[in-house]
C-alpha cells in the first residue's frame, strides 16, 4: 500500500508541473569577457564598424526548447531580440572597454576592395548559421544539447584584408534538471569562448 501511495506521489510531482509549461521565455544573452585584449587595438584600430549581422538560420523566431515529459514545450527567445540584435549588443560594452568605439554601418559588401572607403578602422560582420539549446527531459534527469555556429568576418582597413572565421561549438550535458537560467548561462559561456577567442587572435 504504501508502495502504490509513494508511487502515486511521484506521478503527481511529475505531471502537475506540466500544466504551467509551454510557455515562451526570454534568455538574456551577453557576452562577459573573461580576458584581456591587449593586443586588439594595435590590430584592428580604435573605430570599428559593425556591419548588419545576419541570422541565415530556417527558424529565427525561437533560440531553444525545453521538452518535459508531460506538458507542452517551452521555447526560448533571445533578449534583446531578434538574435542578431542581441549578439551585436553584447559586444559593445566589452569593445569599449578595451578602447575601441563601435559604430553601425548600414552595409558592407564584404570586400577587401571596399574597406579603404570606409571611415572605420575595421569592420565586423557575423553570419549565425545555428544557434540552439535544446533541454530533454528523461526521469529524474534532463539531457541539454546546445549547438552554434558562427562565421565571423573581420574587415582590416591598414591590412587592405578580410579575415574569416568559421566557429562551432557542440555541448551536450547531463542534468538533475533544466531552467532558464541554466540555459542563459550555458549559451553565454559559450558566447564567452568563442568572443574571447576571437578577439585574443582575429587573424
Amino acid at each position: 500500500m504504501k508502495s502504490s501511495r509513494w508511487k502515486l506521489i511521484l506521478l503527481l510531482i511529475l505531471f502537475i508541473p506540466g500544466f504551467a509549461r509551454g510557455a515562451t521565455h526570454s534568455l538574456f544573452l551577453k557576452y562577459q569577457p573573461m580576458k584581456n585584449f591587449t593586443s586588439l587595438q594595435e590590430k584592428i584600430g580604435t573605430n570599428l564598424g559593425m556591419a548588419p549581422f545576419k541570422d541565415e538560420r530556417s527558424e529565427t523566431l525561437y533560440i531553444g526548447v525545453h521538452m518535459p515529459l508531460w506538458g507542452g514545450s517551452n521555447y526560448f527567445k533571445s533578449d534583446p531580440f531578434p538574435l542578431e540584435k542581441a549578439i551585436k549588443e553584447s559586444l559593445s560594452g566589452p569593445l569599449s572597454r578595451n578602447g575601441i568605439k563601435t559604430v553601425s554601418i548600414s552595409d558592407w559588401d564584404g570586400k577587401p576592395e571596399s574597406l579603404k572607403d570606409m571611415e572605420t578602422d575595421s569592420v565586423l560582420m557575423i553570419q549565425i548559421k545555428r544557434f540552439w539549446i535544446e533541454g530533454r527531459a528523461a526521469p529524474f534527469r534532463t539531457y541539454a544539447q546546445t549547438s552554434i555556429r558562427l562565421v565571423i568576418h573581420l574587415g582590416v582597413k591598414k591590412e587592405a584584408k578580410v579575415f574569416t572565421k568559421n566557429v562551432e561549438v557542440e555541448k551536450e550535458v547531463t542534468l538533475p534538471r533544466l531552467t532558464p537560467e541554466g540555459m542563459e548561462a550555458t549559451l553565454n559561456g559559450i558566447l564567452t569562448e568563442i568572443f574571447d577567442s576571437f578577439f585574443s587572435k582575429p587573424y
